[in-house]
């Protein structure tokens, strides 16, 4: 059963180059977004298709009141289409899916059954529907490594059928290929996460967009992720550590060479010790150095566009000035 709180929805599709799927997936979508019984919008975003993807949503548009399309001037990638979406968003709950069938739509209304007492509902494709060597067993490596080292735990990261509640999306800013860690990232905020499984279907018609070259990114983006989740206010905490090891070591090191050449006056002048020590000192100060100027950059940053360090998520009486 849908929340009564639950107003207007917005669903929140990016296509590339999709133009043999369009009308079959506005179709089912219709059919599930009207039977909810809940005024609703169907923001399609056309990532810089060079088919006839675009003037098939344009049609549909001209057709359909729900329907809003947003044109990218190129292909700037699925998280970049994601973005431009949650911004022209307008519902209590936002949800996003794949446009190439792969999402059932008929398990929309599953989603939002489960928002109620969670602020991210993130589907899971059990039984998914793809290539083994080629996409299901890199996805299961890549979910159990962003798992492990993010500590939200899904099954299944990189399913785009996911609900949101408005004042979660709104507050995230996405890049790079971001998406796929919309739980992590929103991890921040300390929203309340779950996994719903979901139907998934072979893909049909037109061509997969995902690859192995993905995973390089995922893993860079991971640690990007790692880091802002744990250091982005703070980052003298996590070069400083590392600049003191590296400083102490050299320190001791030298110390260590010293005396034995004022003691036993030995030679030290040639010995690879010498450089290591002298290399860690180095490397040393230039970590803590760095997080200095993490240090400052982060309050430059806060402080001119009056960045909060917090979210509030609700005021509950009436506070005055």
């Amino acid at each position: 059963m849908i929340p009564e709180w639950i107003r207007t929805i917005s669903v929140v599709i990016p296509l590339y180059n999709e133009e043999e799927n369009v009308q079959e997936l506005h179709a089912q979508l219709t059919e599930v977004m009207q039977s909810l019984g809940r005024d609703y919008e169907v923001i399609y975003v056309d990532d810089g298709s060079t088919d006839r993807t675009l003037s098939l949503l344009e049609e549909l548009a001209s057709q359909d009141h729900h329907v809003v399309v947003l044109s990218l001037r190129r292909n700037f990638g699925q998280t970049a289409a994601f973005a431009a979406g949650f911004d022209f968003a307008g519902g209590d709950v936002i949800v996003t899916m794949d446009g190439d069938l792969q999402n059932d739509p008929k398990d929309i209304p599953r989603l939002l059954s489960h928002i109620d007492g969670y602020d991210l509902v993130s589907g899971w494709r059990k039984k998914r529907r793809d290539p083994f060597l080629t996409r299901r067993l890199p996805s299961r490596i890549a979910n159990w490594l962003i798992s492990t080292v993010t500590g939200v735990r899904l099954h299944d990261y990189g399913c785009s059928l996911k609900a949101y509640r408005r004042d979660v999306i709104k507050n995230l800013r996405l890049y790079g290929e971001m998406h796929r860690f919309i739980p992590a990232v929103a991890s921040w905020y300390g929203v309340r996460v779950t996994e719903v499984e979901t139907t998934h279907h072979p893909r049909r018609r037109g061509k997969s967009k995902y690859g192995m070259g993905r995973t390089v990114k995922v893993l860079l983006d991971l640690i990007t992720v790692k880091f802002l989740q744990s250091f982005s206010t703070k980052p003298i905490q996590f070069f400083g550590p590392f600049g003191l090891a590296f400083g102490a070591a050299g320190v001791a090191i030298s110390l260590y060479l010293s005396l034995r050449k004022l003691l036993l006056g030995e030679s030290i002048g040639g010995r690879p010790l010498l450089l290591l020590g002298v290399l860690l000192i180095i490397v040393g100060i230039q970590l803590i150095g760095m997080g200095l100027l993490g240090e400052m950059l982060v309050r430059v940053y806060h402080e001119s566009q009056r960045k909060p360090i917090y979210v509030i998520k609700k005021i509950i009486g009436k506070k005055e000035k």
